[in-house]
């Protein structure tokens, strides 16, 4: 018996999901950063080095930043802000100046500028991990009043 994409997709559909349910608060937002990077390098690919799409392409170009920016509100939305102190400060500046130059890329598709955002967010991203790496063997539960971050959607 042949399996189609249909079946393939929905298999890693499912294996992704359980991933990010059991995953711990910092693997997700490692996982939100990758996201955000692997999108953020997709639209970039699509511009010319003089700041030009295809027509064809402008339609996925809008896409992508646009994923990248849901993820960027994402990560704004899940700071802590209480228990953050100067680095929930500093991070929200960050996420909204990164919001902020996505939607003027959007009309004006400065590839130096999408060059230098994908550069901060890949900072970040292995910052991150760093982090997550850390304490990946320390258990601490997640408060059950707090939102868990969705990234399946």
């Amino acid at each position: 018996m042949a399996y189609g994409a249909n079946a393939y997709g929905s298999g890693y559909n499912a294996y992704r999901e359980i991933g990010v349910k059991t995953a711990s608060q910092g693997k997700l937002v490692v996982m939100l950063y990758e996201a955000a990077v692997s999108n953020l390098e997709k639209a970039i690919a699509l511009v010319d080095d003089n700041n030009k799409i295809k027509a064809s392409n402008t339609e996925q170009f809008g896409i992508y930043i646009q994923k990248v920016s849901d993820i960027i509100s994402e990560l704004e939305v899940s700071l802590d802000m209480d228990r953050g102190g100067d680095i929930a400060k500093n991070l929200l500046s960050l996420y909204i100046w990164f919001n902020q130059r996505l939607l003027e890329c959007s009309i004006s598709h400065n590839k130096k500028m999408l060059s230098d955002i994908f550069k901060m967010l890949s900072d970040l991203r292995d910052s991150w991990v760093l982090a997550a790496n850390s304490t990946a063997n320390t258990k601490t539960a997640v408060p059950q009043d707090r939102p868990v971050v969705n990234i399946t959607g």
